[in-house]
């Protein structure tokens, strides 16, 4: 197992060869999470050395450290064209395919995923999964209102156990006030079947299912940074 404080330089690493990919002028989709905090702060680092760039970001916290490194921002209520997404996942398969919402962020981050030109994934080694689900679980954000009827929809479906996420002692709310569900799902041999049957399930906001959306996969390895780009279809 790869200690902790390796894990981080290997994400550092990812990030660092993501900022490759950032041209002047463009607008860019700013993930949330520990590999996506290196990001920012180089990015911060590029516009203090004189590059122009605006961000959209996908979390408060997020936001909170690019205005502190001195990325500017747009209004994320208005109608925006964004050049390049970056963030991380909490698992990646050899398709591509991502489970993310580890951190509660994975409505606004699809959101931003879908609406840019180019998304770039960034993950250190051990995200590389032959399947996605195992050891990490699947998270679904619901709606409050009924949340327990759709919990039961969901372990219908999937067959698996559905955890309500807390936080100290108290659902865990995401920004946009809805709860989360992380679903226990032994392995996901079709995430694509799995992410258009749950959509069908009324009260269920998003899924942490990103099917297809990676174009370019960035992966910190004790041997150096991978860079892999998707199979055009």
């Amino acid at each position: 197992m790869t200690p902790q404080h390796n894990l981080e330089n290997l994400k550092k690493s990812a990030a660092l060869k993501a900022v490759e990919f950032v041209r002047d002028g463009m607008v860019v989709g700013l993930g949330t999470g520990s590999t996506a905090k290196h990001l920012v702060i180089a990015l911060g680092e590029m516009v203090r050395a004189g590059m122009k760039l605006r961000g959209v970001p996908t979390s408060q916290e997020t936001a909170a450290l690019a205005k502190q490194s001195g990325i500017p921002l747009i209004d994320t209520e208005n109608r925006w064209e964004i050049d390049v997404a970056i963030d991380g996942a909490d698992q990646v398969d050899p398709g591509f395919n991502l489970i993310k919402g580890g951190g509660g962020a994975l409505l606004k981050e699809k959101i931003v995923a879908a609406s840019a030109k180019q998304f770039i994934v960034l993950v250190d080694h051990t995200k590389q999964v032959p399947a996605l689900g195992g050891a990490y679980p699947l998270p679904i954000e619901v709606i409050p209102f009924g949340w327990g009827s759709t919990a039961r929809e969901i372990e219908a479906l999937t067959k698996s156990r559905v955890v309500l996420r807390e936080r100290n002692g108290a659902p865990f709310k995401t920004e946009a006030g809805n709860m989360i569900v992380d679903v226990h799902l032994a392995r996901i041999d079709q995430p694509r079947d799995l992410e258009i049957a749950l959509n069908q399930i009324p009260g269920i906001v998003e899924t942490g299912l990103f099917v297809g959306r990676t174009n370019v996969l960035i992966v910190g390895t004790p041997q150096g940074v991978q860079i892999q780009y998707a199979p055009r279809i």
